[in-house]
């Protein structure tokens, strides 16, 4: 098989809700991972993010509420959770490798921002619920006091909500790119990058959650890779999902990915996203193939055999 540039987006499921089940999860990621590795790919890692930052930021709330300090700001959860997550896929990577026999390639986390426009139209319309919920007493006390927007979710109380603008600028890419020219697995843009804003000179972190498929897809365009590969929690893209008439997608065009997309056939906050990213990546440049599949059918997917692919 020709080998190919890879950039992988691992879904939630494989990495858990809790660090018990992380530890558990990457050890089936990594297999995944490899899988690639070993057939002769170059692969880049990225990953989300979303209870694992969660997890951060409602400790660094809880902490600051006992010495009367802020809380971390949300750009440094993300941060903190990239070094943590990419920790737990190295080691597997590495064990991976070893019980195979193959020889361990350099394996590193970068810790990567993401620029994102100050004026994106999502800073105005915050909707991503993040942290711990509150009582409305609570919600309101907290928003007055820290200058956060809360909303209600799905009835089951308050919730700080906060921007998922789209990803502009990956900030490490130079350095991302000659890492991953020199032969090292690259795992970054965690939790779709640490979101910051150009102030002049200076990067400033903002209050915000980037989608990791946007990231990875763009991360995907501008180290011209050959692929863009979601691993997600099904084996294919449906249309019609869940009702008596479904269709899996093998094959389709943008315009049949961009159609089915206007017409509602995927969800919002779902695949919906992945579709868009999938299409993104796939407009961008001739003979650029997109991938959404199980994680545990990577390696078929490439070959062709299972997932859904996008190309133009």
């Amino acid at each position: 098989m020709e080998k190919k540039k890879i950039v992988i987006a691992l879904g939630g499921n494989a990495l858990g809700n809790t660090l018990p089940e992380q530890m558990i999860a990457v050890k089936t990621t990594a297999k995944a991972i490899v899988d690639l590795v070993e057939d002769g790919n170059e692969v880049v890692v990225v990953h989300g993010n979303g209870p694992q930052v969660g997890v951060i930021n409602n400790a660094m709330t809880e902490y600051a509420q006992q010495d009367g300090s802020n809380p971390a700001p949300l750009s440094v959860c993300v941060a903190m959770s990239q070094a943590y997550i990419g920790y737990d896929i190295q080691n597997a990577l590495r064990e991976e490798f070893l019980n195979r026999e193959l020889a361990v390639p350099p394996i590193a986390t970068m810790v990567t921002q993401v620029r994102v426009d100050a004026d994106d139209p999502a800073f105005r319309t915050p909707s991503k619920p993040i942290g711990r919920f509150m009582n409305k007493d609570l919600a309101l006390k907290e928003a007055g006091e820290r200058g956060w927007i809360v909303k209600e979710d799905a009835g089951r109380g308050y919730r700080r909500v906060v921007a998922s603008p789209k990803p502009k600028e990956i900030i490490e890419l130079p350095a991302i790119r000659a890492m991953a020219d020199s032969g090292q697995l690259v795992i970054c843009c965690g939790g779709g990058g640490i979101p910051v804003v150009a102030e002049g000179k200076h990067l400033a972190g903002v209050p915000a959650v980037i989608d990791k498929d946007f990231a990875a897809a763009l991360l995907a365009e501008t180290m011209e890779a050959d692929m863009l590969v979601i691993l997600t929690a099904v084996e294919k893209v449906a249309i019609r999902y869940g009702k008596p008439e479904q269709k899996w997608l093998s094959d389709i065009s943008v315009a049949e990915a961009e159609q089915y997309a206007a017409d509602g056939e995927f969800a919002p906050g779902s695949m919906l996203p992945k579709v868009q990213a999938a299409v993104n990546f796939a407009r961008s440049g001739e003979n650029r193939t997109a991938i959404i599949t199980l994680l545990e059918k990577a390696r078929e997917a490439l070959r062709g055999e299972t997932g859904t692919r996008i190309k133009k």
